[in-house]
This record gives structure tokens, C-alpha cells and sequence, in this order.
């Protein structure tokens, strides 16, 4: 089993910048692609970055590319998502999601681990 706990989300000025943390628990996190998806309250939960395990190819919807960069730490088993020229539309709770395969995908149902949330408020 493994257990996926996000931090660093936050209200920060359209412009501003934000770092989200994901801890996952478990000793496969290395071999494991992990990604971050969004769900804005009434709508559909969206992808977001995907980064594949051991070689961290990564991977971005087209709305954050260019603006939010997705890494990781195998050593402390975090993966980060660096959020920067943040806009209003980019509110929503931000999941993190693992999936016991090395590569990655953009589809939620492959995944097999989430993360609570944690919420990310952009002010304009």
C-alpha cells in the first residue's frame, strides 16, 4: 500500500508562485510514474504533469506548459510540482497520483494511489 501526502498549497497573487509538495510512503516510489491532476468544484478532475519513474521523462497538459515544471526526488520520495506566472484559472485542488508502472500516462483511471488534495487559490 501506498499512502500519498501533498503540502504547499495556498492563496498567492496571480503572478506569484508556488511549490506543492507529494511524500509517498512505500519502497517501489523510484520505479513508480508519478503525476498531478486538478478538479475545480462542479467540474471534471484533469491532468495536469506526469513524470515516469527512474528516467523522470515528463510530461504537460498544454494549459500549464511552459509555467509549472514537475520533478522528483527518489531519494526523499517526493515528487514536486513548481507552479509559477500563476493565473485565476489555474484554481483547484491539486491531486498527487502515483501508478505501479514506470511510464507515465495523462489518464486518471491508470493511476492507482491518490493524495487528499491540497488547494491552490489564485487571486487576480
Amino acid at each position: 500500500q501506498v499512502q500519498l501526502v501533498e503540502s504547499g498549497g495556498g492563496l498567492v497573487q496571480a503572478g506569484g508562485s508556488l511549490r506543492l509538495s507529494c511524500a509517498a510512503s512505500g519502497r517501489t516510489f523510484s520505479s513508480s510514474s508519478m503525476a498531478w491532476f486538478r478538479q475545480v468544484l462542479g467540474k471534471e478532475r484533469e491532468f495536469v504533469a506526469t513524470i515516469s519513474g527512474r528516467t523522470g521523462l515528463t510530461y504537460y497538459a498544454d494549459s500549464v506548459k511552459g509555467r509549472f515544471t514537475i520533478s522528483r526526488d527518489n531519494a526523499k520520495n517526493t515528487v514536486y510540482l513548481q507552479m509559477n506566472t500563476l493565473k485565476p484559472e489555474d484554481t483547484a485542488v491539486y491531486y498527487c497520483a502515483a501508478r505501479r508502472q514506470l511510464f507515465s500516462s495523462t489518464v486518471q483511471s491508470d493511476y492507482n494511489y491518490w493524495g487528499q488534495g491540497t488547494q491552490v487559490t489564485v487571486s487576480s
